[in-house]
């Protein structure tokens, strides 16, 4: 996209009305799903097709429809459907029981805690989703937190940190279809940068883990039942996407196999599969349609030169490559924390970022991966998060109880800081890919 040259600071009230209503009407109520989001971003649209009366109405209409109809949207879009798809059908086949329950056999009694924390890592990071994530292992955290000494809260925080691990990681999560699209790189080249970033802070966190718990145990005597071939979809989609294989081939092969396998042991017929798989795309149709207006919304705000403002507003704060990287992680964090949704505010900033990275050269795979760790961090600490709230409300706690465990949130925060101040990893110019 070419930007006009024009630069106004009015054009961005379509995004300040956009926060500003999402977050004052949270604040007000104390309720952060009082408004919902798409309802605050159709406001953020209307306000950005009424500003600027100078121009004619139906072009303005013209210029919505044709950024939130370009082709990075409409592919996400088609990404997050699919997406949706797989990982209901994938669970409706018992997909999900048997991952949790693999787990769970295999946890040391003395390394109850970290062993949930690993389990959460691979889960969220097979499944794309932190809240499935949560809302599949936050019942065990509890029920293992109440037959031991550990603090609930603990228990609840180390499940969305897991939890956090695989969004911010996962090549079907749509944070990092978000991250990918809008740099412009490919999702194995991403993932590689991602995870020698926040691998050394999973690993302290899992020493911390178990510092805090090594004296707790449990008498392991349930038995935990699993079916490998139900595991066989989750490690097809990892292994596929790993390898560089095109993303909507990968969810179109994981949701095949997972109708195969659940048509041959009977979990479903094919009126389930359907079925599944219609509630999967149903449950990202409103991500997808948020996608859709932001991508027009700040289409228009770029059409009046907002972003330009903005851009050359942070620009002149830029001094270096450094100081772009932490702009770009600033923007994210401001956008997270404003909307409490990690995709919505990688969409958001996205744009803005791209141009950053392109103007002082950082590489695609350092910039998606950027904005990813820093709207999966502040994701995994913010009180009003879904994926807190949810955890919290499994253990009857108050989300602010969770908050001074947050251990992997905040190392993954500082592992993205490091990275930058350091410019780690080191990345050959010549290897840099973008997507094809």
């Amino acid at each position: 996209m070419q930007r006009e040259e024009r630069a106004h600071a009015w054009a961005l009230i379509p995004l300040v009305v956009f926060i500003g209503v999402f977050l004052g009407a949270g604040i007000i109520t104390k309720d952060f799903t009082f408004l919902p989001l798409n309802v605050a971003a159709l406001i953020g649209v209307i306000v950005a097709l009424l500003i600027n009366p100078k121009e004619k109405f139906t072009h303005k209409v013209e210029v919505f429809a044709r950024k939130a109809g370009h082709p990075n949207i409409i592919l996400m879009m088609l990404v997050f459907v699919l997406a949706g798809a797989f990982s209901q059908t994938a669970e409706a086949m018992g997909g999900v029981e048997s991952i949790v329950n693999l787990g769970l056999s295999l946890i040391p009694q003395h390394y109850l805690i970290v062993g949930i924390f690993i389990i959460c890592m691979f889960i969220s990071i097979s499944m794309g989703t932190s809240v499935g994530t949560v809302a599949a292992i936050a019942p065990v955290g509890f029920g293992i937190s109440e037959a031991t000494d550990i603090p609930a809260a603990l228990a609840m925080a180390t499940v969305v940190g897991g939890a956090m691990f695989g969004d911010n990681l996962s090549m079907i999560s749509d944070t990092t279809i978000a991250a990918v699209r809008t740099q412009n790189t490919r999702m194995a080249d991403k993932f590689k940068v991602n995870f020698r970033i926040v691998v050394p802070g999973a690993f302290i966190t899992l020493l911390i883990l178990w510092w805090l718990t090594h004296g707790n145990q449990i008498d392991q005597t349930a038995s935990y039942e699993y079916e490998m071939i139900k595991v066989i979809p989750y490690l097809l989609v990892l292994i596929l996407a790993l390898v560089g294989v095109n993303v909507v081939i990968v969810l179109m092969g994981g949701i095949l196999l997972s109708g195969i396998i659940g048509g041959l042991d009977g979990s479903f017929g094919m009126k389930g599969f359907l079925t599944a798989a219609s509630e999967g795309i149903i449950a990202m149709e409103d991500i997808a349609m948020i996608a859709l207006l932001i991508g027009g919304m700040i289409g228009l705000v770029e059409h009046y030169g907002g972003v330009t403002w903005l851009l050359n507003y942070v620009k002149q704060r830029i001094h270096s490559r450094r100081g772009a990287e932490l702009g770009i992680a600033g923007l994210v964090s401001m956008a997270d924390i404003a909307t409490a949704n990690n995709t919505i505010s990688i969409i958001m900033a996205g744009p803005l970022a791209k141009d950053i990275a392109d103007e002082y050269n950082i590489d695609p795979r350092k910039s998606a991966s950027i904005l990813d760790i820093f709207g999966s961090a502040f994701q995994g600490i913010l009180p009003y998060s879904p994926q807190v709230i949810a955890a919290a409300g499994v253990a009857g706690l108050s989300p602010i109880m969770l908050i001074p465990y947050s251990v992997y949130p905040l190392m993954l925060a500082l592992c993205g800081i490091v990275a930058i101040v350091f410019n780690l990893p080191r990345l050959k110019s010549d290897a840099v890919n973008t997507r094809r």
